[in-house]
This record gives structure tokens, C-alpha cells and sequence, in this order.
């Protein structure tokens, strides 16, 4: 039984050379691994959690070091695929400020694309607590078709089905093709991850309650919206709370919305049933929790390097003081 599967984009993100300056202005561009869903399979794996990546990736020199990547950190590469005909994605980033960031994807198609629902490795999607994935796997066909075959799968096993909406508008082919396939996914998802532009963009307005209770309606059990600098916020249908960010010197927040809910992943597949952690006081301990994970990974710069594990969770956590407004 494997804890986490994370299904979906890995790729190279290409980080600026200097932090300030608009994506035309940055003079080079440094490779590192990248790609949300990865992220967060290996961010689960830093937290002592079994993970595997179920992908695409270009049978190329890229590709192959991404995969090897993986296996490094400890993901299960078993789901990992090759394709010939498609190279592996690059994204180009730029970091106009340390909480900002700006992206240029080479993906026309890119690998990630490519993959077919006759690919995934069903044992470990019949074999998962979790199966985590995001909205790039719904841009294009043919993953579309496989991140739905992926989901009825894990489903149809028992797993908790995770959707974070991750949205990049230059990757749709207008905003209302974005927001008709994000909803269409709605129904079969138990967690939807959102930040405050994606819940405007799905509800039709930013009012946390109500946006969010809009949002169960139409399927998901507990919606959870990350709020930056802010903190994050949860609804269920037993409450709905909201948790301070703390505070930490910022160098890059690149990741820290993957390694967020790689820390909530973690401890909601804790125990038997997932569903046993709906009530607000265990929420509010696991968005603590994850709060804490995505603080230390925006110490550091790079996603992957700065990923924490749970021994560094663990310590931040005990050092901390809580204050009567939350974390501070």
C-alpha cells in the first residue's frame, strides 16, 4: 500500500538568475526539477510518508534525470513513462518579487501531455491511500482521459481523491475552457486545494464561507484555500476555520503551495479513514501541520532542496509560541 500517488506534470523549472526582475529581464536561467504534483510526491516522501509519481516525461537526457531524481528522494518511479516523439517540458520562471512568480511553459505538446490511460500502472492506483493531482493534467488530451481513468481507479479502491486547481491561464486556450474542465472534475474529488484567484475564479466571488460552501455543493467533502503570507482556511460540512501563516524570512514561496499539501496529504491519510479527521479541531491541527511544511520550504530557494522532513517539521513546530490571533 503506497500512502501518496501524485499523478501529472514533472519538468524542468529554469529559475532565474536574479531575484527583481521581470521574466524578459533575467540574463540566465539555472535547470532544476520541478512540476507541482512531483513536487508534492517528493515533499510526501521528506515526510516519511510511501510515495510514487505516475508521469510522462521525454525519452530524452532531461526526462531520464528527472526520473532519477525521483528515485533519489525516494519516489516510486513505477508509474514513471517515456515518450519518444515528445520532449520533456521546460517551464521558464522569473521572480519579479520573493512572493511572485512569472512562467513561460515549452510544452506544445510536452511530454507530460502524452501520457495515455492504457499506460498508468494500475497497482498502484488500486494500492493507494491517496492519489493527488492537479488541473495541467486536464489541458490536453491524452492525459485528460488518463487523469480521469487514474481517478475511478484510486476511487473505486477507496482512496482519498486530492485536486489541486494550480491554475496557469497560459496553458488553457481561453479562461472559460480552464473553468468548464475544472468543474467537470469537481464532482469526483473529495479535497479541492484552491488559492484566493482560483476560488474567484470558480465561485464567482472571493468570500471564503460562502464561496467555499458553494464549492461543497458540488462535490468536494473539505475545500482548502491557501491565502500566502495570510495563512490558509478550511470548510467541511462539521465547520470551517482558518489558520495564521508563520513567519519566516522569505526567499522563494516557489513550491510552497506543493509542499503544503503534501504536509496535509500526510497527516489526512493518517489512521484508517481519511474521513475521520473531517471535524474542525483535528483540521485545524493538520493546516498547522501544513501551514508549517510550506513556511520552511519558503526559506530556501529551489523547491525541491528546500523541501523539509519531518524531523524539521517537528522542530519548528515545538519552537514555536503560540499567540491568541494563531501562528505568528
Amino acid at each position: 500500500m503506497v500512502d501518496i500517488v501524485c499523478l501529472g506534470e514533472i519538468l524542468l523549472d529554469m529559475f532565474p538568475a536574479e531575484l527583481g526582475r521581470k521574466l524578459a529581464d533575467v540574463s540566465a536561467f539555472q535547470p532544476k526539477p520541478g512540476g507541482a504534483p512531483a513536487n508534492a510526491a517528493v515533499a510526501a516522501a521528506r515526510l516519511g510518508k510511501s510515495s510514487a509519481f505516475i508521469g510522462k516525461v521525454g525519452e530524452d537526457a532531461f526526462g531520464h534525470s528527472l526520473s532519477q531524481v525521483l528515485k533519489d528522494q525516494g519516489v516510486d518511479t513505477r508509474g514513471v513513462r517515456f515518450d519518444p516523439d515528445a520532449r520533456t517540458t521546460l517551464a521558464f520562471i522569473a521572480k519579479p518579487d520573493e512572493n511572485t512568480s512569472e512562467y513561460v511553459f515549452y510544452r506544445n505538446p510536452g511530454a507530460d501531455l502524452m501520457l495515455r490511460s492504457d499506460e498508468l500502472e494500475r497497482s498502484l492506483l488500486e494500492g493507494t491511500r491517496a492519489l493527488h493531482f492537479g488541473s495541467l493534467s486536464l489541458t490536453g488530451e491524452p492525459i485528460r482521459s488518463a487523469t480521469y481513468q487514474a481517478v475511478k481507479l484510486a476511487a473505486a479502491a477507496g482512496a482519498l481523491i486530492s485536486f489541486d486547481v494550480n491554475y496557469r491561464p497560459n496553458l488553457w486556450s481561453s479562461p472559460a475552457e480552464a473553468l468548464k474542465q475544472i468543474r467537470a472534475m469537481l464532482p469526483n474529488a473529495n479535497l479541492l486545494k484552491v488559492n484566493e484567484i482560483e476560488l474567484e475564479l470558480l465561485a464567482g466571488h472571493s468570500h471564503l464561507e460562502t464561496a467555499c460552501a458553494a464549492l461543497i455543493a458540488g462535490g468536494p467533502e473539505l475545500v482548502v484555500v491557501t491565502l500566502g503570507a495570510q495563512g490558509s482556511y478550511f470548510y467541511c460540512a462539521r465547520g470551517h476555520g482558518m489558520l495564521a501563516a508563520f513567519k519566516v524570512q522569505t526567499l522563494d514561496a516557489t513550491g510552497c503551495g506543493d509542499a503544503f499539501i503534501a504536509g496535509l496529504l500526510s497527516q489526512l491519510v493518517e489512521g484508517e479513514n481519511w474521513r475521520s479527521h473531517l471535524y474542525p479541531d483535528q483540521l485545524m491541527k493538520i493546516l498547522r501541520y501544513a501551514n508549517a511544511v510550506g513556511a520552511l520550504t519558503a526559506t530556501q530557494v529551489g523547491v525541491i532542496p528546500a523541501l523539509p522532513n519531518a524531523r524539521q517539521v517537528a522542530a519548528f513546530l515545538a519552537a514555536q509560541i503560540p499567540s491568541p490571533l494563531g501562528e505568528g
